[in-house]
């Protein structure tokens, strides 16, 4: 079995607590027809050097129905920057337009085999994966990024389309499992799209 959720899989439900006080579960998203589900966090170079790519691909899909939900499944133990009081305060600081939880077991980083930060998924109504992968091909520097693979896909969505790149690979830090080494990996954690050496 894969370790990424594999197209067409079915959203992992969740419920877990936001930077807003809120518990928030994926059963309260009903109402949104296409959901971005990422795994981001507080301290990765390229959460940080994207995170306004991100916002305005967020503030253009909203009117169409689009729901953003970032979850920071790092361990607090490897960077404690990472934990949920500076979660908290850098939602304060930055006023993101997604939801912001935290995945303190690392149980749906798990469940949906989240590679780095950022990687993204992107779920239509029946939250059925339709996308797998980075947002920009540049993320640490996204104003310079040539493809905008995120952008493509909910366009693709949001106008009824198959998506016409469904996998990309995700650029980022690896997630920070508890009790590993900050670079360990799952072993079954691979590449989403095969890599031409």
């Amino acid at each position: 079995m894969a370790f990424t959720l594999s197209l067409g899989a079915t959203a992992p439900a969740f419920r877990l607590p936001g930077t807003d006080g809120r518990m928030h579960a994926l059963a309260d998203l009903a109402e949104f027809p296409v959901l971005v589900v990422f795994f981001t966090c507080n301290h990765c170079p390229y959460v940080i050097g994207s995170d306004e790519s991100t916002r305005r691909t967020a503030l253009i899909f909203q009117p169409q129905g689009v729901r953003f939900v970032g979850i920071n499944s790092n361990s607090r133990n490897t960077y404690a920057d990472d934990d949920f009081p500076h979660m908290v305060a850098r939602m304060a600081s930055h006023a993101f337009p997604w939801l912001y939880l935290h995945d303190e077991s690392q149980e749906i980083a798990l469940a949906y085999g989240a590679l780095r930060t950022p990687h993204f998924f992107v779920f239509d109504r029946e939250r059925r994966l339709m996308y797998s992968g980075r947002a920009v091909d540049r993320p640490r520097q996204a104003g310079e990024s040539t493809t905008h693979d995120l952008d493509a896909a909910l366009a693709d969505l949001c106008a009824r389309r198959a998506v016409a790149t469904p996998l990309t690979n995700p650029i980022g830090c690896n997630v920070k499992w508890e009790g590993k080494d900050r670079h360990w990996m799952p072993a079954d954690a691979c590449d989403l799209v095969p890599v031409r050496r």
